[in-house]
């Protein structure tokens, strides 16, 4: 028998909340990283290798199953319409640590959209799931990402030297982490 349990949904705004990704969002997201391939792709790694809706559904019938403790993702619902995907990955329950990852439709930049979104997953990181360390990784010359951690008050650590492989090449990445006792929720 299948759960009726209702969805963990986030608000952020009056026009603005989380809802925890299924494999129903699959065609909705599907169609954004598709629309937006040139834009998306100049970041992000998994767009080449999303090829069809089934890739999509796919990664979310693996971040939404039962068995998956590692991730915690949710579909970004602003002005009613989903507009990318923000989440927990990496979820180390023993250390109390995280790392958020998000990506938004490119008609969606610049709304503050990103920066409120991670500040509702910051909220129930540290105060629901009551981790003591967020990480969030961002490739460098990423402008308008780094602006969201460093907006957040995060420190910047270090960068990890080919941190990620993008398309046809290894990237540094930036990364920044915020702590508990740094948080002022």
């Amino acid at each position: 028998m299948k759960s009726t349990a209702p969805l963990l949904q986030l608000p952020v705004d009056e026009d603005l909340y989380l809802r925890r990704a299924t494999a129903a969002d699959a065609q909705d997201l599907y169609f954004i990283i598709d629309r937006d391939r040139p834009y998306l792709r100049e970041w992000l790694p998994f767009i080449d290798f999303t090829q069809d809706p089934g890739d999509t559904e796919a990664y979310l019938k693996y971040v939404s199953a039962s068995n998956n403790t590692s991730d915690l993702v949710f579909v970004i619902v602003h002005e009613r319409e989903v507009c990318g995907l923000i989440g927990y990955k990496r979820i180390d329950r023993l250390n109390k640590k995280l790392e958020i990852g998000y990506w938004l439709a490119e008609h969606k930049q610049g709304k503050g959209i990103m920066r409120r979104s991670c500040q509702t997953l910051l909220a129930y990181a540290f105060e629901k799931l009551r981790m003591n360390r967020i990480e969030i990784r961002v490739g460098v010359d990423n402008q308008r990402s780094s602006n969201i951690p460093r907006q957040l008050g995060f420190t910047l650590e270090g960068v990890e030297r080919d941190g990620e492989f993008l398309n046809d090449h290894y990237h540094d990445l930036e990364v920044y982490s915020l702590l508990r006792s740094e948080y002022e929720g």
